[in-house]
């Protein structure tokens, strides 16, 4: 798959302006991202590209910092190369560490996951992923059907199974993401986990106790309804993906679907929402 990156300048430098755009610009169709001392580069699929609407972007926004960018397309040949080449690994407290393939094993983790880093979103490196990876170590996984909706990487659904979860399906509809989380399921020797190419519709009649859903706000507003249709009584939906100001909104609509809001978590500007269904 090509893709094409957007280097993204950022006069001053600021954090939080970096994690706005960011998520504005997931929603858009961009699926990668690494941070720098001076901005960041996204990453989107060529074929979901367009430059007028990244301009009308960048000329809509209203952040308190100058923001300047480059467009350059990747060759198929060079850029997991380059994005390799940005990728370290992430540590989530002492509870899991994420590395890749060409990084030496570490000990003194509950978890160590192995993550080939082949552009797919959930590295672990963003703040949501990390947020999710947390809030798996909290529930208890042992024996529980769990569905990890928009699973990028697999690397939720990974450490769902290493947790305990006796079947996890994990879903996303970008085949570059769908086959990136079926070599890291082999690489993690995880045998209890379908990795399906598809949308909300792919869970069918399926039933679930856990249900990760790390996805954008638009998305998880219009697919709740099936999430809850999915989840079993007493289940546990957890989403993130949206930004601190997104949370009155999710637990607003998730309210509406019959679940419980049971807390939220926050991480620099982002944050996860933990509900559940009571009936």
């Amino acid at each position: 798959m090509k893709y094409t990156e957007v280097a993204i300048q950022l006069t001053p430098y600021s954090p939080q302006a970096a994690e706005i755009i960011t998520a504005l610009l997931a929603e858009l169709g961009f699926d990668s991202f690494t941070e720098n001392p001076e901005g960041l580069t996204a990453y989107i699929p060529t074929h979901l590209y367009n430059d007028a609407s990244l301009n009308s972007f960048f000329n809509d926004l209203t952040l308190d910092v100058k923001a300047v960018y480059t467009v350059q397309h990747i060759d198929d040949q060079n850029w997991n190369k380059q994005w390799e080449s940005n990728f370290e690994p992430i540590t989530v407290e002492n509870l899991c560490r994420v590395r890749a393939p060409f990084h030496k094993a570490q000990e003194g983790f509950e978890l160590e996951i192995i993550i080939e880093p082949k552009m797919a979103f959930g590295t672990g490196h963003h703040q949501t992923t990390w947020l999710m990876t947390r809030e798996i170590f909290s529930l208890d996984m042992k024996g529980k059907s769990v569905l990890d909706m928009g699973s990028g990487t697999g690397i939720l659904a990974i450490v769902a199974e290493k947790l305990g979860a006796a079947h996890v399906k994990a879903i996303d509809n970008d085949s570059w993401a769908y086959e990136n989380a079926r070599e890291n399921v082999a690489a993690n020797n995880c045998f209890r986990i379908d990795v399906v190419l598809g949308d909300a519709a792919a869970i069918g009649n399926q039933k679930f106790d856990v249900i990760l859903a790390n996805i954008n706000l638009n998305i998880l507003l219009n697919d709740m309804e099936r999430y809850v249709q999915s989840l079993n009584p007493g289940g546990v939906l957890v989403m993130s993906g949206i930004l601190t100001g997104d949370i009155a909104s999710i637990e607003q609509a998730a309210k509406q679907h019959g679940l419980t809001p049971v807390q939220s978590k926050t991480k620099n500007d982002w944050a996860l929402v933990h509900t559940r269904k009571t009936s």
